[in-house]
C-alpha cells in the first residue's frame, strides 16, 4: 500500500505553514510525529506501526511566488517479515526536494509538461511544481509522502531466504498407482491358477 496520498485520505501528520508568513531569509522547521499521528500514518500506509517520523526541512522563498522545500526524513517502520512472517523494523531516510509555486502556474506547468509528453521526442523536463493550495504548504504531508513512498512493499528479515519444501516422492504414489496395482493384481491371480 505504499503510495503517496490522493487527497481522498485525511492527512495523518499534519504541519501547516502559511506562505505569506515564511520571511525572507526561509525558515527552518525540525518536526516529532506524534504517537496519534504515528498510529494514523501506519493505518494509511498499511504496516505493523510507525515507531518514530522526523523530518528536517528547509523551506526558502524563489521568485514567481515559489518555495523550494529541502532536507531529510527519517523514520523506523514495524512491519511483518514476507518470508519468514516475524515482526521486523526498517530505517527510512529520505531527502526531500520539492518546489511549490501558486496554484495556477503549477497547474499551467503541469499542462505544458502534459503536452510536450505528446510529441515523438519530449525534451527531458522536470517534474510540475506541487501546487501552493489556500496560501499553504502542509510539511506534515510532505514528510508523510516521502515514508509511504519509501516503504518496502516486501520487507524481508536480514537472511530470510524463502526455501520451498522439498520432498522425496513415493514411487508408488503417482496418478497410475491404482491401475498398476490392478495389473498387478490381475498378473497375481493369473500366475496363481
Amino acid at each position: 500500500m505504499n503510495r503517496p496520498m490522493t487527497g481522498s485520505e485525511p492527512d495523518p501528520w499534519r504541519v501547516p505553514v502559511m506562505v505569506a508568513h515564511i520571511p525572507d531569509t526561509g525558515l527552518h522547521r525540525e518536526l516529532e510525529a506524534s504517537a496519534a499521528e504515528r498510529q494514523a500514518m501506519a493505518d494509511l500506509a498499511g504496516v505493523r506501526e510507525v515507531l518514530s517520523a522526523h523530518a528536517d526541512l528547509d523551506v526558502v522563498p524563489k521568485s514567481g511566488g515559489r518555495l523550494q522545500v529541502t532536507g531529510r526524513v527519517r523514520a523506523r517502520i514495524g512491519q511483518t517479515c514476507v518470508v519468514t512472517l516475524d515482526p521486523m523494523e526498517s530505517d527510512i531516510d529520505e531527502e526531500v526536494d520539492l518546489t511549490f509555486a501558486p496554484e495556477a502556474e503549477a497547474r499551467r506547468l503541469a499542462d505544458l509538461i502534459e503536452e510536450g509528453e505528446d510529441n515523438e521526442e519530449p525534451p527531458e523536463v522536470a517534474d510540475p511544481p506541487e501546487a501552493i493550495v489556500n496560501g499553504i504548504i502542509d510539511l506534515g504531508r510532505i514528510a508523510t509522502d516521502a515514508v509511504f513512498l519509501a516503504i518496502d512493499p516486501y520487507p524481508r528479515k536480514p537472511g530470510a531466504v524463502f526455501e520451498a519444501e522439498v520432498t522425496a516422492l513415493d514411487p508408488e504414489d503417482h496418478p497410475f498407482a491404482a491401475l498398476k496395482a490392478l495389473q498387478d493384481n490381475k498378473r497375481g491371480k493369473k500366475k496363481g491358477k
